[in-house]
């Protein structure tokens, strides 16, 4: 269980990172800023756009709509009640379908968060090429259940986790025939405090559990996605915008176009520049030594017969002649020609 295959794509830790562009809820409800989203995130390089599957009945109680609870973590004014906010911004059925085709059309694959087994159903419908679990339902046993038993690939956050939390539902989707698991180190704060992250539970998780480990990120920016790319991270889960001024709970702390590209484009030149752990000099750096390393050089005229001392000696470019760290086996050569000041020395000239 130390890679998962999604779509064409295996992704195991250390991979070249599958980008997930985030689109959740920032389509506003709207199908047709939902499709220019899918276009631009496919522009930057995406290998997926994510949306979020709830309803105002499958996700929210009656006593949360009560108390017109708040979910977002920035200033930003909303145009209404929770209740309302839900009833326009939440994925319709037929809607998933419509996305899932347009996705389809252009080459990008299409994907959702399900909050519930009416909306599951409605992603297996979709034939979605794995399921992606919040975080909020890392405890969720029924759901976990029922997703497990589809034998998809899942992405599971693990933002608000204990360890102990994180085990038992791999555990779980383990035990319920789920082959192939793969885990986002998050942070549920939008935006997180950099103290907070703590990328190095990539590395954690990546010993902890010997699955393909990702990341989840809610941070402004693109330095610390393309950081966890570094740490060996294969996933990258971005929330993404075309506008961060538009209405909505997201759009602040989403990726532009701009950002989306260099975190898809930097990303893979990060994964690639990782390479191997063993020690290699390269074709390219072989062939420069010749520019640009030392030779030993003759400091003054010297007369042919002159045995060599080291203040007859110094090192220059090129790399052409003999290395400077063999200077104790010329000291007391003797030269076999007469020698100019700033001479390359060569072993045919001495004795």
């Amino acid at each position: 269980m130390n890679k998962i295959k999604i779509s064409t794509k295996e992704i195991y830790n250390f991979s070249s990172p599958y980008i997930i562009a985030e689109i959740g809820a920032n389509h506003n409800g709207d199908m047709n800023l939902a499709k220019i989203m899918i276009d631009s995130a496919k522009e930057c390089g995406a290998d997926c756009v994510k949306f979020q599957s709830w309803s105002p009945t499958s996700l929210i109680a009656k006593e949360e709509y009560d108390r017109n609870q708040s979910y977002d973590d920035s200033p930003k004014k909303h145009f209404g009640s929770l209740k309302e906010m839900v009833e326009k911004y939440y994925l319709r059925e037929e809607q998933h379908y419509e996305l899932k085709d347009y996705c389809s059309s252009i080459g990008i694959d299409f994907c959702s968060t399900p909050f519930s087994e009416k909306e599951v159903d409605i992603l297996e419908k979709c034939n979605v090429p794995f399921y992606k679990i919040a975080s909020m339902d890392i405890n969720n046993r029924q759901l976990l259940e029922y997703v497990a038993e589809k034998h998809k690939p899942i992405v599971l956050s693990t933002g608000m986790a204990t360890l102990a939390e994180i085990d038992n539902a791999v555990n779980l989707l383990t035990q319920k025939g789920c082959k192939e698991i793969s885990l986002l180190h998050c942070i549920s704060i939008y935006p997180p405090a950099y103290e907070d992250i703590n990328l190095n539970n990539i590395t954690m998780l990546q010993k902890a559990f010997e699955l393909p480990i990702g990341f989840s990120d809610h941070s402004i920016g693109v330095s610390i996605p393309l950081s966890s790319i570094a740490l060996g991270a294969c996933i990258i889960e971005k929330h993404f915008t075309t506008d961060k001024n538009l209405p909505g709970w997201d759009h602040e702390i989403s990726a532009n176009p701009e950002e989306l590209t260099i975190i898809c484009r930097e990303g893979k030149n990060v994964n690639t520049a990782l390479g191997s752990s063993k020690r290699i000099v390269s074709k390219a750096e072989e062939e420069k030594k010749a520019k640009f390393r030392r030779s030993i050089v003759i400091k003054d005229d010297l007369k042919a017969g002159h045995i060599l001392e080291s203040k007859d000696l110094t090192s220059k470019r090129p790399g052409t002649g003999i290395s400077p760290d063999l200077i104790d086996s010329i000291i007391g050569r003797t030269l076999k020609v007469n020698l100019e000041a700033d001479t390359v020395l060569k072993w045919k000239l001495i004795s």
